[in-house]
This record gives structure tokens, C-alpha cells and sequence, in this order.
């Protein structure tokens, strides 16, 4: 990470959706992780929910986000599996605009380093859809560690060169 400290740290707002039919708020280790490093790293958690594995309402809650604007960025963790409950991938192609390839291929890269191949059952991705980064992470506590340690605690400062998420934001919605 190159981070440059003459630059000035611009915080955003990221909402949180952790996907599950088997977790509760008690369970949610994996929320728990991301809600600690997004105000650890100095972002605000503008908003956190748990939703099952069901596609309608995930698009649903996803569009109610997207719409908000004290929401710049949405981080999922959960649901990117290949179990036929596994349904995130799928909700986020009916809402994104573009997709950021990028994010999944070094998402396996950063997860093969951890887990080997069995980083192929991952179906990690990100989309911008209508001016809002989504990030969706697989649900276990390692993937949530390696997805934001080692991309999005970078991507999503405003401060790392050469260049960052945070610094496009202003230009998403152009035409």
C-alpha cells in the first residue's frame, strides 16, 4: 500500500449487509469483523442488516441503499458461494450498472495465498450500480479479513496511490 500522508483522509459511508439463512445478529462474526476495520479505519457504518438468502428482498434492501445518499459504498459478506442458496452474485447483476472485474480475480489471488485452490468456489465480485460501490465478500471470517485488508482498507482510502476508489466518487453518475 502506498499511502500518501500529505494527502488528506476523506471518510465515507459504507452500509454493511451480511447474507445468511443461518446466522442471527448473535452469530455474525463476519459482520462483526468488517463493522470493526470500516470505523477502525475511519469510515462511518451508516448502516448494518442481516437478510436471508433470498434474492427479491436482498435487490430490494440493495436499491433502498443505493438510493440513499449517506451511502457511498455498500460491503455483503455472505451468499457468493456455489450451494444453490447461495444467491448474491445473482441479486447484484440485477441492480449494477457496471461490473469492477478486477475486484474478484485479485480477491481469489489474495485468497489463494490463505486457502489454496479451493479459493475457485468463490464467486466474490463487486458492481457500481447507480453511483454506489458494492463489494460482496464470501461469509467466512478469514474472506471478510482478506477482502478488506488487503484491498478495500486501500481502495477505499483516499489517500492511496496511485490511484483509489474514493477519488472516482465524484465522477460515478457521469454520462
Amino acid at each position: 500500500m502506498a499511502i500518501d500522508l500529505e494527502r488528506e483522509f476523506k471518510p465515507i459511508n459504507i452500509a454493511l449487509l451480511t447474507v445468511s439463512d443461518t446466522r442471527g445478529p448473535d452469530e455474525d462474526t463476519s459482520g462483526d469483523i468488517l463493522a470493526e476495520r470500516i470505523t477502525s479505519a475511519g469510515h462511518t457504518l451508516a448502516a448494518r442488516a442481516l437478510e436471508r438468502d433470498d434474492a427479491d428482498a436482498i435487490v430490494h434492501l440493495l436499491h433502498t441503499w443505493i438510493d440513499d445518499d449517506g451511502i457511498d459504498a455498500i460491503v455483503s459478506t455472505g451468499g457468493t458461494g456455489l450451494t444453490g442458496r447461495d444467491v448474491t452474485p445473482e441479486a447484484l447483476d440485477r441492480i449494477k450498472d457496471k461490473d469492477i472485474p478486477g475486484f474478484g480475480e485479485l480477491f481469489r489471488w489474495v485468497s489463494y495465498q490463505t486457502i489454496g485452490t479451493s479459493t475457485v468456489q468463490s464467486r466474490a465480485l463487486a458492481v457500481l450500480a447507480r453511483g454506489t460501490y458494492i463489494f460482496a465478500l464470501p461469509g467466512s471470517n478469514g474472506a471478510v479479513k482478506d477482502g478488506w485488508d488487503r484491498i478495500l482498507a486501500e481502495q477505499l482510502d483516499s489517500r492511496n496511490r496511485p490511484c483509489n476508489f474514493v477519488e472516482l466518487m465524484p465522477r460515478l453518475r457521469e454520462k
